[in-house]
This record gives structure tokens, C-alpha cells and sequence, in this order.
């Protein structure tokens, strides 16, 4: 049963999915006050607790303190409510890359009761346009420098009425910022309901219509409470920093919930490239990083240069298949685990991880504090230990589509389906397979791209590769692989990749087809663009 809400616009409650459609939801141990908001909890209350002169941000060549960023927000909060007429329960976009502002922008719309929704800058106006239709977005906060489609969406639209720009490069020479130096740095924040939708998040790589996963505010502390707090332990002393959007809830939760839960601080990049974040970890001392895998072979080649990381105590992999050789060589490199986990955006974070204390290659590890997980078969029935099939999951986070049919699809007997195939061993660990959409079925055998690729990874002359599969008359599918090496291609050298897989997994996983290339499609944070490479039908 819903607590009470803040919300005078009840668009996000009211189109919450039925009842019979949520997921079984366990929040033993995560008790909360029937009225929260998580951008107070996460700046006035820390100034409350003592953090005020410790650094929160760190972005665009400043610091920040927890006292500056709550009286930034508190301003800008003032702004919505006075000046923009933002009302509680208002859906608010905001757009922008990584950086102080845009974290100032969410928490602020946070505290005048806003449902925020983040979006990525490179965006264009007709994805923005079904992302305000969908979510019937009436106010949009921009950084100046990306207003153009923003503003050709807003023409177009029967919701979007409000368009106002901030300067992302913290100067605070945009309307907003101006607005802001003119308010009072108290403010009164709204009295949200701690099952007040605080945040959508839509999902990323999906084909159709875009899906909206709505978050309480509840749930925003629950990823702190649990996943940083048993997982990596996160203290005041700590730095954050990473390439993950702050648009995807797996960016915002690990660059600006996490820290700002614990009094630590968080380093922003608008351009988080691994040379970049390179230069951040050795400048500032980082002590957390989120990645992905690709982006950490950098780190791990810039190392062999002479770059110092020694001061990263827990490097975060999620969002890409952690391949073996990258875990076996950072741990050689560091003599420190890569912490590989998994989560989703309609969980909103990562509920399956490894631990400090007990991790291996290939593993995924155990549930995070409050979740359970299991392996299924097509007919929803637990699979034995050790098969492969559909992972369920169920804890105190679950997916709550946005007014989706899809909904019913995600969620079935209290479970979340997560589309991710794994199988669990003996000892209740979890290894995972494949994206359901990524297994490949060649002449009846059912083959993992990311198994391959770790086999191709460990060869010494490859630098990246992914695995798809590609029509072929004979077999149906056959596994190909993309690769970019280090060596002059040639048949010579593709046939000595097919042997090294057969020699290194089951012979008939090899990829029959070798395609070599001068790089990989990937998105802005790193992660391999599978689909890119399949033949366009």
C-alpha cells in the first residue's frame, strides 16, 4: 500500500501499473520516514550532519562543499517554484552532459517536488519529443550549449511549455543561473511521500516506443543503503569518478547518490574518455571508479606507461561483459578485485555483485543486500544448477513501467525477468551467459557471444572484439566476430583465432566467420554497439 504523496499532479501515481502487476517488493531494513525527499537527504541534511565544508563536487575546474552545492540548489529550487511555476508532481527534463550543474539542476527540481527525468545530450528532437509525450514533461532545464533541439522539440509540442537554459560550464551566465543569484539560500522543500515518484528513468537500446521506469524516492536511498554501503563500503574520504551518463540511473546512482549519501565526493567529466578519467584519478587521488571494461584495458595499458592508479581502491565493471583476461590482468596489475556486478534500469542500480572478499573470473556473484535471484526455463519453473536460462530477481527495488502494457511482460509472479540469461552453480553463485538477445543458436547449440569474446580476448594479438550472429543457410546462425588487432590481418591470422577458441572452449563455439576491423561501434561511455554490426535486413 502507497504512503501518502506531496504531489498536487498525480500523473506519475496515477498511471503507476496495477497492483497485480508489481513486483514482490522486501524492505526489511530499509525503513524510512513516510515523507522524504532525496535532494535534501542528500545536501541540507548533510550540511545538517556536519559535511558542510567537505568537497561534494569536483567538475569544470572547482570544488564544490556540501554547503555550497545546498545553498546552489535551494536557489534554484526557488527559481522553479517562483518563476517557472514548476508544481509537485510536475514532470521537469533536464539535459546536459556530466557536470556540477546538471547535478544541481536534478536535486533542485528534486526539493520542488519535481519527477525529474535525465536525459543524454546527444539526444536529438524526435527522441526527445517521445520522451515528452510519453512522460507528459511540462518543464525542461538545458544547458545552453545544447538548447537547438531541445527547442525545436518544445515547437512541436503539447507539453513542453516551459524551456529554460543553464550554463553547464558553471560561469552562471544563462537565465536560470542569473535567476537563481537573486533567490534566498533557505528554502522550504516540498514534503514529498517517500513512494513519491522522484525519478523516470528510460530505458536505453530499445527498439518501439520508450519505456519509463519509475523510482521513488524511497529507492534512491535504498541503492545507497544497500549496494554502496555492503558493497563498497563508501566513506567520507572517498572520490568517485567514471564515464556512465548521469542520464542512466547506473551513472547517477554511482557519480552523485553514492557519494553524496556518505559525505564523499564526486568527480564530474563532460567528455569521460579513458585518457581523461586517467588524468582525474591521478590528479584528484579517485578511489571509486565506474567503467566499462573497454575503458579499463586503457587504464591498464596507460599503467604499463607509467601512470599511477594506485590510489583506486574498488574499480567498478557493469553495463558490458566483464571478459576473464581484463579481471585476471587487473588483479595481477593492482592485487585488487574488478568488481563485477549487474543491474538494470528498471531495478534502478546493480543487485547481483562480487565482494572484495570473494570474487573470481567469469562470476557475477551473489544478490546485493535484500534481493533474491534464480534461473528459470521457458515455463517460468527454477532450473537446475548449472543450466543456462532466464535470470529473476526480486528485492526492495523493482520495475514500475510508466502507463506499459510491458509491463506485464517484466513482471510475472511477483519476479522481474530481466532478459539477461545466466546460470547459477552449486554454491548459489551467478555466471552470466548472455543478454537473452545475444545467445546464438547455431544447428541447435545454444552459444554465448560474451564467452567467445573472452576466449578471442585472451589471444595475445587481439585488442577488442564482439561476437554476433549472422544468417547462414546452412546452420541457420553461425557466430561471427568482429575483431580489431594488434597484428596485420590475414587468413593466417583468422584461422589462428578460430583454433585458439576451439582449444580454449567448446570447439563448436568457435566463430566460423572472422571480421576484422579498424574499430568497434560503441556508445559515448564505452559499451560495444553489438547491433551495429548485424546485417541490416
Amino acid at each position: 500500500m502507497l504512503g501518502p504523496t506531496g504531489h498536487i499532479d498525480t500523473y506519475t501515481r496515477d498511471n503507476l501499473p496495477p497492483p497485480d502487476q508489481w513486483p514482490e517488493l522486501n524492505l526489511e531494513g530499509f525503513e524510512y520516514p513516510e515523507y522524504l525527499n532525496i535532494g535534501v537527504e542528500l545536501t541540507d541534511a548533510m550540511v545538517a550532519r556536519g559535511f558542510g565544508d567537505h568537497t561534494a563536487l569536483i567538475g569544470n575546474g572547482r570544488r564544490r562543499t556540501y554547503k555550497e552545492l545546498a545553498d546552489w540548489t535551494n536557489r534554484l529550487a526557488h527559481v522553479m517554484v517562483d518563476d517557472l511555476g514548476v508544481k509537485p508532481g510536475n514532470r521537469v527534463m533536464i539535459r546536459s552532459a556530466n557536470n556540477p550543474a546538471m547535478v544541481a539542476c536534478w536535486l533542485a527540481a528534486t526539493k520542488a517536488g519535481a519527477v525529474v527525468v535525465n536525459t543524454m545530450p546527444m539526444l536529438r528532437a524526435g527522441e526527445l519529443a517521445a520522451i515528452v509525450d510519453k512522460a507528459e514533461i511540462t518543464h525542461a532545464l538545458c544547458d545552453m550549449r545544447l538548447m537547438d533541439e531541445l527547442e525545436s522539440c518544445a515547437k512541436s509540442s503539447d507539453y513542453l511549455t516551459v524551456v529554460t537554459g543553464f550554463d553547464g560550464t558553471s560561469n552562471h551566465d544563462a537565465e536560470l543561473d542569473r535567476l537563481a543569484l537573486e533567490k534566498p539560500v533557505q528554502l522550504k522543500a516540498v514534503e514529498t511521500g517517500r513512494d513519491d515518484v522522484a525519478l523516470l528513468g528510460f530505458t536505453s537500446g530499445t527498439t518501439g516506443s520508450p519505456k519509463a521506469t519509475m523510482h521513488f524516492h524511497r529507492d534512491l536511498l535504498i541503492i545507497a543503503d544497500g549496494y554502496a554501503s555492503e558493497i563498497l563500503g563508501v566513506t567520507p574520504e572517498d572520490v568517485f569518478v567514471g564515464s556512465p551518463p548521469l542520464a542512466f540511473t547506473f551513472g547517477l546512482g554511482g557519480l552523485a547518490v553514492f557519494p553524496l549519501r556518505f559525505g564523499a565526493a564526486a568527480t564530474l567529466l563532460e567528455n569521460a574518455s579513458p585518457p581523461q578519467m586517467i588524468e582525474i584519478i591521478q590528479k584528484y587521488k579517485a578511489t571509486v571508479c565506474f567503467t566499462a571494461p573497454t575503458a579499463y584495458r586503457a587504464m591498464l595499458s596507460a599503467m604499463e606507461q607509467g601512470a599511477d592508479l594506485s590510489s583506486l581502491r574498488a574499480a567498478v565493471s557493469a553495463g558490458e561483459t566483464l571478459p576473464a583476461p581484463v579481471y585476471a590482468d587487473w588483479q595481477a596489475k593492482t592485487g585488487k578485485p574488478m568488481l563485477d556486478g549487474i543491474g538494470a534500469t528498471e531495478m534502478l542500480h546493480i543487485f547481483i555483485s562480487n565482494r572484495f572478499d570473494d570474487h573470481a573470473p567469469a562470476c557475477t556473484g551473489k544478490p546485493v543486500r535484500g534481493y533474491q535471484a534464480k534461473v528459470i526455463g521457458e515455463d517460468g519453473k527454477e532450473l537446475p544448477r548449472g543450466e543456462v536460462g532466464r535470470l529473476a530477481v526480486r528485492g526492495p527495488t523493482g520495475c514500475r513501467y510508466l502507463a506499459d502494457d510491458r509491463q506485464a511482460k517484466y513482471v510475472v509472479d511477483g519476479w522481474n525477468i530481466t532478459g539477461d540469461a545466466f546460470a547459477m552453480d552449486v554454491d548459489g553463485y551467478l555466471h552470466f551467459a548472455a543478454r537473452n538477445d545475444d545467445m546464438i543458436v547455431s544447428s541447435g547449440y545454444n552459444i554465448a557471444g560474451p564467452e567467445v569474446e573472452a576466449a578471442l580476448l585472451s589471444h595475445p594479438d587481439v585488442v577488442e572484439c564482439a561476437v554476433i550472429g549472422a544468417p547462414d543457410e546452412t546452420r541457420g546462425t553461425i557466430v561471427q566476430a568482429h575483431v580489431v588487432t594488434a597484428a596485420e590481418p590475414s587468413d593466417e591470422l583468422a584461422k589462428s583465432l578460430q583454433d585458439h577458441v576451439k582449444a580454449t572452449i567448446a570447439p563448436f563455439k568457435y566463430p566460423r566467420s572472422i571480421v576484422f576491423c579498424d574499430a568497434l561501434p560503441k556508445t559515448q561511455t564505452g559499451k560495444i554497439q553489438r547491433f551495429m554490426l548485424k546485417p541490416q535486413l
